[in-house]
C-alpha cells in the first residue's frame, strides 16, 4: 500500500499525509465499524461507502482538524447530521472498554506501524533456526550505476563485506552489502524504508528478491542472439532487469527487442508503468492481453525470438511475507439482515466478537515486489489438486516455448518450494516429444552464468531420482543443473526455483538421457505431454512474482 500511495500521480494530497490516514483508520477500524454499524449510518446514509464511512467518521471523532473537505460538500454533510449518535456510540465503547478518554482507547489498540513492526523485532542469530530476510535493491542500470547510487543515495550507509552483517544488523542500522552473485544488487537491512525516497520514485532503485534476479541473469542476454520474450511478465521486475542486462551489452534500445506478454489486463497496466518508471519502454513492448499459448512460434515476429524467460503461475510457496498487514475491519454493508433486523433489545444483548475480513487485508509491500493471490489449501488433498493442475499449466507453457524455432536458451522459474512445480515439470519437459524434436537440453551446472554456477543450492536430488527413476548419475546430473532458494537461510532469499534449457543436437544431452528412462509415475503420456496433467488454458490459478 505505501508504495501505492507514495508512486502515485493520480493523488494530489500529500502522500505522507493520506498514508498516515489510512493507516490510523485501519488501526481504528474495528471500533469504528462497531460505531457506523450501531448508529446504523450506512442504512440511512446511501450514498456512503464502507470505506468511505471508515475515513470520514475517524475524522470526525478522532482528528483534531475534522473532516479536511468543504462544509457543503454532500458526503461530509451525511456525517456530520449524525455526529450526536455517532459520538454517543463511541462513548458506549469507551465506558465497555473501561477507559475515559479517546487516548486511553488508543492505548489498547492493535499496531500497525510497518516500519516500527520490523525494527522492533529482536535481530536473529543462527541459534534461532531462521535468518531474517534483508531488504534487496536492484540498481536499474538503465538510469544510473551501481556506483552513483552508492555515492548519493547511500552515502550514509556502511558497506560490509558479508552478507551476514547485514542479516543480523541492529534495528535500523545503516549497512550495505554489494552482492557476489548478481551485479548491481544490494542488501539492506529489513526495516530499510525506500519507498519513499527519490531513487524508489524516478526508478533508479528497483525492489527485487535477489532469487527473482536469476531467471534474467542465467539467460545471458545478448542483443546478437535475437530478440527476447518474457512469456508471463507482469508485474515487471523480470522484464526490466532483462533490458538491463541487454542494455549493458549494447545500448542501442533498437538492437535489444524484449516483447513481454501478459495476458490479464490488469497486471498488464502495472506491467506497463513499471516498464515506464524504469525507463525502458524504448526497448520493451507489453502485448497487453497476449495469452502466451496462443502465439504461433512460425510467425512474424515471434519466429525471430531467440530466448524466453518463462516465469508461469504458481502456488507462491516460497515467498516470504515480510512486511506487515494493515487489517482492516469494515462496517456491514447496508443490506445485512443482521442490520435490518437489530432492535434495542439485542444492542443491550451480548455482541458477537467482530473479526476482520480475510478479503479486506491491505498489504504494505511495495508495488513491483512479488504480486498475486494464492488459496491457503485447506487439506493435503487440495492441495495435491491444485499442484496437478498448475504443474499441468507449467508444462504446458514450457513445452510451447520449445517450439519457438528461433529460440536457443529459456530459462524457467518459479517462487514455489514443491518438486511438483519445479524439478518434475523440468524432467517432464525433457521427456517430451518438443524436447526431443527440437533439440533441447538442461543447460548444465558448469555452462552457467560464473554468479550462478557458483550457487551452493541446487535441485531437490529425491525429487528427481523418483521422477526420472533408478538412474542416480542421471538424477544427480539434473539436480546439478537445477538452482533452488530456500527462505530463512544465510543467503537470504526468498523460496525460489529456476532452471535453463539450451539446443543441443548432441545425442549424450540431459535431453535423450532423461527421455530413454521412464518415470515411476509417468508424467507425458503418448508423446502429448501438454494434456498429460489434464490441463487446460484455464487453469491458471497461481501466482506470479513478476
Amino acid at each position: 500500500m505505501k508504495s501505492r500511495v507514495f508512486g502515485s500521480k493520480a493523488i494530489k494530497s500529500a502522500p505522507k499525509q493520506i498514508f498516515a490516514l489510512v493507516a490510523e483508520t485501519s488501526k481504528w477500524s474495528g471500533i469504528l465499524s462497531e460505531v457506523i454499524d450501531n448508529a446504523q449510518l450506512l442504512r440511512q446514509e446511501r450514498k456512503l461507502s464502507p470505506s468511505m464511512a471508515l475515513l470520514l467518521v475517524h475524522d470526525l471523532l478522532l482528528s483534531k482538524s475534522g473532516i479536511a473537505v468543504p462544509a457543503s460538500h454532500p458526503l461530509r454533510v451525511a456525517v456530520v447530521r449524525h455526529k450526536a449518535r455517532l459520538s454517543a456510540e463511541l462513548a458506549k465503547i469507551r465506558i465497555k472498554k473501561l477507559v475515559t478518554s479517546n487516548d486511553e482507547l488508543r492505548s489498547v489498540l492493535p499496531s500497525t506501524d510497518d516500519s516500527q513492526a520490523v525494527s522492533q523485532e529482536p535481530a536473529a542469530t543462527p541459534a534461532d533456526g531462521q535468518w531474517p530476510h534483508p531488504r534487496w535493491v536492484r540498481v536499474n542500470t538503465l538510469k544510473t550505476t551501481l556506483e552513483d547510487q552508492v555515492r548519493t543515495s547511500f552515502v550514509d550507509f556502511e558497506c560490509v563485506p558479508s552478507l551476514t552483517e547485514v542479516l543480523l544488523a541492529q534495528p535500523r542500522s545503516k549497512v550495505l552489502h554489494l552482492d557476489e552473485h548478481i551485479p548491481d544488487l544490494i542488501a539492506l537491512p529489513a526495516d530499510t524504508e525506500l519507498v519513499t525516497t527519490a531513487a524508489y520514485r524516478n526508478g533508479l532503485i528497483i525492489l527485487q528478491d535477489k532469487a527473482s534476479c536469476f531467471p534474467a541473469a542465467l539467460l545471458e542476454p545478448d542483443p546478437e542472439h535475437g530478440d527476447y520474450l518474457d512469456a508471463c511478465a507482469a508485474p515487471g521486475n523480470k522484464t526490466t532487469h532483462l533490458a538491463a542486462l541487454l542494455h549493458s551489452r549494447c545500448k542501442d534500445a533498437r538492437k535489444a527487442c524484449v516483447w513481454a506478454c501478459e495476458r490479464d489486463e490488469t497486471r498488464a497496466d502495472i506491467l506497463t508503468k513499471m516498464i515506464s518508471r524504469a525507463g525502458c519502454q524504448d526497448s520493451v513492448t507489453v502485448k497487453a492481453g497476449q495469452d502466451f499459448l496462443l502465439l504461433d512460434p512460425e510467425k512474424a515476429p515471434w519466429k525471430d525470438v531467440g530466448s524466453l524467460l518463462l516465469d508461469p503461475s504458481c502456488s507462491g510457496s516460497g515467498m516470504v511475507g515480510r512486511d506487515s498487514m494493515l487489517a482492516v475491519t469494515f462496517p456491514a454493508d447496508r443490506d445485512n439482515d443482521s442490520i435490518q433486523s437489530r432492535s434495542r433489545k439485542r444492542k443491550r444483548g451480548r455482541q458477537p466478537e467482530r473479526k476482520p475480513s480475510a478479503a479486506v487485508a491491505i498489504e504494505t509491500a511495495p508495488q513491483e515486489e512479488e504480486e498475486g493471490q494464492t488459496d491457503a489449501a485447506t487439506s493435503s488433498r487440495q492441495l495435491d489438486v491444485r499442484l496437478e493442475a498448475l504443474s499441468a499449466f507449467q508444462l504446458r507453457l514450457l513445452v510451447h516455448a520449445f517450439r519457438f524455432p528461433g529460440a536457443s536458451r529459456i530459462s524457467y522459474s518459479t517462487c514455489s518450494i514443491y518438486g511438483r512445480e519445479n524439478e518434475q515439470v523440468v524432467i517432464a519437459a525433457l521427456q517430451s516429444t518438443a524436447a526431443g524434436e527440437y533439440g533441447w537440453r538442461l543447460l548444465r551446472r558448469e555452462e552457467q552464468v560464473d554468479g550462478l554456477k557458483s550457487w551452493p543450492v541446487r535441485g531437490d536430488i529425491n525429487v528427481c531420482s523418483g521422477a526420472i527413476g533408478s538412474n542416480s548419475a542421471q538424477a544427480r546430473q539434473v539436480a546439478e543443473a537445477c538452482i533452488r532458494c530456500r527462505a530463512g537461510t544465510e543467503h537470504g532469499t526468498q523460496g525460489f526455483f529456476v532452471a535453463a534449457f539450451v539446443r543441443d543436437s548432441d545425442a549424450n544431452s540431459t535431453s535423450n538421457m532423461a527421455r530413454s528412462h521412464h518415470p515411476k509415475q509417468p508424467l507425458t503420456a503418448r508423446g502429448d505431454e501438454e494434456h498429460s496433467f489434464r490441463a487446460s488454458s484455464e487453469e491458471w490459478e497461481g501466482l506470479s512474482d513478476g
